[in-house]
């Protein structure tokens, strides 16, 4: 499987945590930032450290920025630098853009822009954002001892309208189903929106719908296994 390849842009202490977990992860990292003494601490455990101004297109195209699997941007303290640094990445046609916002007004600003991956430093921790950005499929993930963890999947396509029974995770996959949760459509103010449901404990004929999210428990290589085999 081909290596990862993300840049993480601002390195306060969540982007930096970020940066760190992805390189643990064995992906290959870009860190930048503007301040040298940022660059200095991370630089011997990413695969490359710069400092540069992110919101200097030219400056973001000559680190083949456009060629990322990812891009996270975590400038905390300037709002109005990273909207500039997202604008300039969607001109290069980032494949997937991550952006910081802090409270619900940043956060309404990037919607609007089209930033659809929206970070909250307060809810997401670097380990669960570097696991969505590895393994986009996971939507959220609770690291355990032991190199357990509890992670929400995407409903796989292969599995979609087969019944729990017949996709057998325990003893295929060595993996726990806690639950499901469902999309359900419901008035609210006038307009239909859709909202995720716990279904409870399911039992060996509850049939998977696509749109279905999976919570399971179990080691994090059968995970990871599962996740590659199920692409």
């Amino acid at each position: 499987m081909a290596q990862n390849k993300f840049a993480v842009i601002g390195l306060g202490q969540f982007g930096n945590a970020i940066a760190r977990t992805l390189a643990l992860r064995g992906a290959d990292v870009l860190a930048i930032d503007s301040d040298e003494e940022h660059i200095d601490n991370i630089k011997e455990d990413v695969s490359y450290a710069v400092c540069l101004d992110a919101t200097d297109i030219k400056a973001l195209r000559l680190q083949n920025i456009q060629d990322m699997d990812g891009v996270v941007v975590a400038i905390g303290e300037d709002f109005e630098a990273l909207l500039l640094c997202v604008v300039q990445l969607m001109e290069l046609n980032v494949t997937r853009i991550m952006a910081r916002a802090n409270g619900k007004h940043q956060r309404m600003i990037l919607e609007k822009i089209g930033v659809s991956e929206i970070l909250s430093p307060e809810n997401d921790v670097g380990l669960a954002v570097a696991e969505r950005l590895i393994n986009p499929n996971i939507l959220t993930s609770l690291m355990l001892p032991d190199n357990y963890e509890i992670v929400e999947i995407k409903t796989p396509r292969t599995m979609a309208n087969r019944n729990l029974g017949d996709i057998n995770l325990r003893s295929k996959y060595n993996l726990n189903l806690i639950t499901i949760k469902r999309e359900t459509e419901v008035i609210s103010g006038g307009e239909v929106i859709k909202e995720g449901h716990i279904m409870g404990v399911p039992n060996s004929e509850t049939v998977l719908i696509e749109s279905d999210t999976i919570i399971v428990f179990g080691l994090v290589r059968d995970i990871e296994r599962f996740i590659e085999i199920n692409k």
